[in-house]
């Protein structure tokens, strides 16, 4: 699949001010305040950006932190991890292979299987239920 290349005035078109500033920005947006930080229907969970099918719910859970939280992807080629370094914190980037939207962060202290949690932005999702 070829990666989606816009300009920022084209990403500012599609998305909503909130979308574009972490999406093409890096922002977070503010816990607890996301449509799908505590929603528990079946479904995925995809980029807002591109479509990319990333999460399914079957492997969201409650992580308390106020993010909609995942233990796993559906895909890893679907996910890029790169280091961030920034607000003088090392963490762990979650991007969209596709686009490369800014998702949010991967840190090692989720449930089985994994142990891990992808803590990520609901305004950089899009979900659709399960038919």
């Amino acid at each position: 699949m070829s990666k989606i290349v816009k300009s920022d005035q084209e990403w500012q078109q599609q998305l909503s001010p909130e979308s574009y500033r972490v999406t093409r920005q890096q922002g977070t947006e503010r816990p607890f305040t996301g449509e799908y930080w505590d929603l528990n229907k079946d479904g995925t969970y995809h980029c807002i950006c591109c479509d990319q099918e990333l999460f399914s719910s079957s492997t969201k859970f409650d992580a308390g932190c106020g993010w909609p939280s995942f233990n796993d992807v559906m895909n890893e080629e679907r996910v890029i991890k790169r280091e961030d370094f920034s607000h003088g914190m090392h963490r762990i980037e979650v991007i969209c292979s596709h686009c490369e939207a800014h998702l949010g962060h991967v840190f090692p202290d989720g449930p089985e299987p994994t142990g891990l949690r992808y803590c990520i932005n609901s305004v950089s999702l899009t979900f659709k239920p399960k038919p």
